[in-house]
């Protein structure tokens, strides 16, 4: 393959990409030009590195991108010794090729073992998008696979290792999916196995999953109790005064916010800790209604009150089942 080229996975558009079997490439030679256009691009010696001297470093002219006028700390090489590109300036027609195809705002998940390169990596975007691009790095920390506590040990030498399929086979999908956006995605992160399966508070998974079910079931029981259960948004709401009900009610009020808040920061795992919550306070309150029977969702004397009761319910159900569904996870009507 031609080392100016660039492997991109969408479909040509003009004459700076070409097909070539399932996939693409983009020539970096135009966002060459496109960089000494804009005088970014010059030939030069970098500084001998502090500390200790890396094994490959060079002391030889190169041709380098402007990188410190955007930030970083050094300007950055975008060709080797034997004149091929860099996996910098690969990187560089990657991002460029997302923008050109309409996306200016781009986000890139790395390993936290490449925090040093994200610097310049921002810097090329800004340069090769003339300050209309905006990129956001999200580093993310190794996972540890546990279970009952204890590490599930990995050799590189024995070839034994956790795959995500494993996961996926022994826990499923909507676990694994819910499970890894309870963390920031920075945060040193252990999988238990056990923990995943497990139907306690202790598992956010199961215990939002209940939640939605919950609510599933009072819905259900209403109807076998013959009451009307369509037609809940004209329920007379001011019935709700109870404290726990306002709580509830204070707690889906905020899921608007909740969600354009994860959207902004681009933070996901708020979205989880939200449902957790939500799902606790209607699970506390459903407590309350086994030991105080005026709090029970289903007065049949009360036709009026049990429909408000219902409508909270319902918009539990609602607001738990969009969020799970946020995350790809599908919400259970019951749980088995």
């Amino acid at each position: 393959m031609d080392p100016s080229f660039f492997y991109v996975l969408h479909d040509a558009a003009d004459d700076d990409v070409f097909a070539v079997g399932e996939g693409v490439y983009v020539n970096f030679d135009r966002v060459f030009q496109e960089l000494s256009r804009q005088d970014l691009v010059y030939q030069g010696r970098l500084e001998r590195p502090k500390g200790k001297t890396p094994d490959d470093w060079e002391d030889r002219e190169q041709t380098l991108f402007r990188a410190t006028k955007f930030g970083d700390e050094v300007d950055r090489p975008l060709k080797k010794s034997d004149g091929s590109w860099t996996y910098f300036a690969n990187d560089i027609a990657y991002h460029y090729d997302k923008f050109r195809r309409g996306f200016a705002d781009m986000i890139d998940v790395w390993g936290a073992d490449h925090g040093g390169y994200v610097k310049r990596q921002k810097a090329a975007v800004k340069a090769i998008t003339e300050g209309k691009g905006e990129l956001d790095v999200k580093l993310c920390q190794l996972v540890r696979v546990m279970r009952n506590g204890e590490l599930v040990r990995m050799s590189k030498r024995a070839g034994t290792f956790v795959t995500l399929r494993d996961l996926l086979e022994e826990v499923g999908p909507d676990v694994v999916r819910f499970t890894m956006l309870t963390r920031k995605n920075d945060a040193p992160f252990d999988f238990d196995l056990a923990k995943a399966t497990e139907q306690s508070r202790d598992n956010p998974v199961w215990y939002v999953q209940y939640g939605h079910a919950r609510t599933r079931s009072v819905m259900r029981q209403a109807s076998a109790a013959g009451i009307v259960v369509e037609g809940l948004d004209s329920a007379l709401l001011d019935r709700l005064g109870d404290a726990g009900e306002l709580a509830v009610i204070r707690m889906i009020a905020q899921w608007p916010r909740q969600v354009e808040a994860a959207a902004s920061a681009h933070e996901p795992h708020r979205i989880a800790f939200y449902l957790y919550d939500l799902a606790a306070a209607f699970h506390a309150h459903w407590n309350r209604g086994r030991d105080e029977s005026g709090l029970r969702f289903i007065v049949e004397e009360d036709i009026d009150l049990t429909r408000a009761r219902l409508a909270l319910v319902q918009a539990v159900g609602f607001v738990i089942g969009s969020g799970l569904k946020v995350f790809g996870v599908t919400p259970v009507e019951e749980m088995r």
